[in-house]
């Protein structure tokens, strides 16, 4: 059974999870917005986050002019997905500072062996 938590509630957790980035890491993050959707597209129906952009890692002198990127976390999915508000809490921590290392360009790989995959 979902974890029932309003849209402001759950906005605020994701507010939390960047709020705890280390501030070396955060100042770090430009040109990139967080938008919470409710629901992936019905391809991939369990998806909880997913990052779309040039990570910084591959950005050369030239990038500039360009949209920002995004980082997109799915509410119904995370909500599904956990047993308690707790674990909610948890997972979108989990989800958010996931999708921000792939802005800093590390893999699904690395983020297995540091335990955000």
């Amino acid at each position: 059974m979902a974890v029932d938590m309003s849209p402001e509630e759950f906005d605020l957790l994701v507010d939390q999870a960047l709020s705890e980035i280390p501030g070396r890491f955060l100042g770090l993050i430009e040109n990139c917005v967080v938008i919470v959707e409710d629901e992936p597209a019905p391809s991939d129906p369990e998806l909880f986050g997913y990052y779309d952009g040039i990570p910084l890692s591959e950005r050369s002198f030239q990038y500039g002019g360009v949209l920002p990127d995004r980082i997109v976390i799915f509410r119904g999915p995370l909500l599904r997905h956990c047993l308690d508000a707790d674990e909610v809490v948890e997972e979108v921590r989990i989800t958010v500072w996931h999708e921000v290392a792939h802005f800093f360009g590390i893999d699904d790989g690395e983020l297995d062996e540091l335990g955000y995959a």
